[in-house]
Parts: C-alpha cells; sequence; structure tokens
C-alpha cells in the first residue's frame, strides 16, 4: 500500500510532467488552474488526515460520524475527490472543529480548528445565542477578537 506522502510524491511528479508537456498559453492557464484545484484536494485531505490522527480516529469512525463510507474517506484524504460544503460541514462536526479556507496568493490554505475545549469538555457547542453583544461596538469588538484568535490558530 502506497502511504500517504508517497502518493503525494507520484502525483505531483505526474503533473509535473503534463505541466511540462505543451507551450500554448490557454492550454498552460488550463494545467496551472488544475494543479491548483490538486493542490486545494490534496491540502483538504491532509487536513482530515491530520485531525483524524490527532483524534485518534479510524477511517471506519470518521466515516461513521460524518455519514460516509470507509472508502469515501479514504479517497478524501488522498486528494482523489473535491468534497461539497454539506460534506465539509458534516466533517467538520465530526472532527469537533471549525473548517477554514484561508486564501494565500495564487492558492487556499485549509484547515481544521479543533474546538475550545472548554465547550467540548461539557458537550456543547457555542451558539450564536449563548451570548449576544449589547451594543455595535461590543459587537465589532467581539468580531475583531474572534478574528484574531482564528489567525492565531491558523498561524499554529
Amino acid at each position: 500500500m502506497v502511504s500517504h506522502a508517497q502518493w503525494k510524491l507520484a502525483r505531483d511528479r505526474k503533473v509535473a510532467e503534463s505541466i511540462s508537456e505543451g507551450e500554448d498559453s490557454a492550454e498552460s492557464a488550463e494545467r496551472v488552474r488544475r494543479r491548483l484545484e490538486l493542490d486545494l484536494a490534496w491540502d483538504l485531505g491532509q487536513a482530515v488526515y491530520d485531525r483524524r490522527t490527532a483524534l485518534g480516529l479510524a477511517q471506519t469512525e470518521l466515516a461513521r460520524r460524518a455519514r460516509m463510507s470507509q472508502p469515501q474517506v479514504s479517497k478524501l484524504e488522498l486528494g482523489g475527490s473535491m468534497p461539497t460544503v454539506p460534506l465539509l460541514a458534516r466533517l467538520a462536526r465530526a472532527l469537533d472543529a471549525d473548517f477554514s479556507l484561508t486564501p494565500l496568493g495564487e492558492g487556499v490554505r485549509v484547515s481544521f480548528i479543533p474546538h475550545d475545549p472548554a465547550h467540548t469538555a461539557a458537550g456543547t457547542e457555542p451558539s450564536s445565542t449563548d451570548h449576544a453583544p449589547a451594543s455595535a461596538t461590543e459587537a465589532e469588538a467581539e468580531a475583531e477578537t474572534d478574528a484574531s484568535a482564528e489567525r492565531t490558530a491558523a498561524t499554529g
């Protein structure tokens, strides 16, 4: 069986070979677009794999939690599919995390940000009705704090 890292290297070699063939600018632009799409699929699969292994879950358990099959989880982790938004939401819930896509230059950074341990330990998730700011200024301050915390969590 091919490991996750070996599969990525084989895929990168194959894509590099296809990019080096041909000089037509329209065809080259399509190859670049396809490469970015493949990179996103790979990064998404890596993010799912990293979060799943951090939780100590088997693919079958993640599949059960996300209402998927184990082969679907495997294909996703190997970068072989691009999930829909509803599936990303189910995966985030199954992985007890928030899903984040952050544009970076030409590419996108994909991450699953673990939920706050205080909320998960109590078995509850924060909801929009838990705390409503009293004023617009408080709402802006809370949004800025949340954005700062998310940036910190996303950058490690």
